[in-house]
């Protein structure tokens, strides 16, 4: 059983590890590349535009869910509403191109066409209502209370951010990584002046360093977890004997918040279960939920945005999965 374990466990880590490097990756450029000025126009305002952006992005985007958070925390780091970050954690793992083509080789195009909507109409209503907790959006600090960080290029904020004396000017930080750098070689900053290399390196170091720390651990937790239920509670035959009718919707919400599935390995395992007589809808279900309530998810939103936040969360992807998987078994 302990070997099973940890065979189950490094069959996880390799099948996310592509795909959560490409995640950790994807923050350092928005860290260092990307203005929070951008982030703030485009996703810090009220309305479904913004919303409708990071969903329609979030479903392109060639990440899993693990993949996904360390993305989602660096856009609310740089001012992103809380509306379009929870959209961009539903969509971004629920589906991508990939997870079509092999949901059109297995399950045919009406499973594909219809889980390709579903997943925008989730993130959209997920969206919604995120914004509407979150209440008003956020006023911006007026240009006198901001400062730019000369090595990053992020907006900070004057009274919370660290602060270097340096020929006679105060330079603010958006962390004290950034201060260090800073202080190290400040003539590479003078007059907005700075090296690609140097930033080149930052966004490593932001990547694989500062966001491995913040949320490293919550992601080898969560898949510590799933590689035990994987190993300890084993599925197969017996899904499809006896979930055929209403039972399989519960199986499936159940299965898919305690399991790991990306979005693409899911495909075969639906195809599986429904080949051997599970509800069609309750497929359908397993697809939408499974993806986008991995342990990692559920830890890293109650870390980084509370427990209640994580509350809402799930209640609407399990309302909106139910409904939308039903739906789908009367078409």
């Amino acid at each position: 059983m302990v070997v099973q374990y940890f065979i189950v466990f490094k069959d996880y880590f390799l099948d996310v590890l592509p795909f959560l490097a490409i995640g950790f990756l994807l923050s350092g450029l928005i860290h260092e590349f990307i203005p929070s000025e951008w982030v703030e126009r485009r996703l810090g305002g009220g309305g479904v535009k913004p919303i409708l952006y990071s969903t329609l992005v979030g479903t392109i985007l060639p990440i899993c869910c693990l993949g996904s958070l360390p993305v989602a925390v660096s856009l609310r780091q740089k001012g992103a509403r809380l509306g379009p970050v929870l959209a961009f954690l539903v969509a971004t793992p629920a589906t991508s191109i990939t997870a079509l083509l092999v949901t059109y080789g297995f399950l045919g195009l009406r499973f594909t066409v219809f889980i390709f909507f579903a997943v925008i109409a989730m993130g959209l209503v997920m969206g919604l209502v995120g914004n509407k907790v979150e209440g008003k959006a956020k006023v911006l600090v007026p240009p006198a209370q901001q400062a730019l960080d000369p090595v990053c290029g992020m907006n900070v904020k004057v009274g919370k951010a660290a602060k270097t004396e340096y020929g006679g000017e105060t330079y603010y930080f958006c962390c004290s990584h950034c201060q260090q750098v800073f202080e190290d070689s400040p003539e590479g900053y003078m007059g907005g002046s700075r090296n690609i290399a140097h930033r080149v390196k930052h966004v490593f170091r932001y990547a694989f360093v500062d966001m491995v720390k913040e949320i490293g651990p919550e992601l080898l937790l969560s898949l510590a977890l799933a590689a035990l239920v994987a190993a300890v509670a084993p599925v197969g035959e017996f899904v499809g004997a006896h979930f055929g009718g209403g039972l399989g919707y519960l199986f499936s919400l159940g299965f898919g918040l305690i399991m790991y599935i990306c979005s693409t390995a899911s495909v075969p395992l639906v195809h599986a279960f429904v080949s051997q007589g599970m509800n069609i809808g309750a497929g359908m279900l397993l697809l939408l939920v499974g993806p986008i309530t991995s342990w990692g998810t559920m830890l890293v939103l109650r870390k980084e945005f509370g427990g209640k936040i994580l509350a809402i969360y799930l209640a609407v992807v399990c309302v909106l999965s139910l409904a939308l998987g039903y739906c789908f078994s009367l078409i």
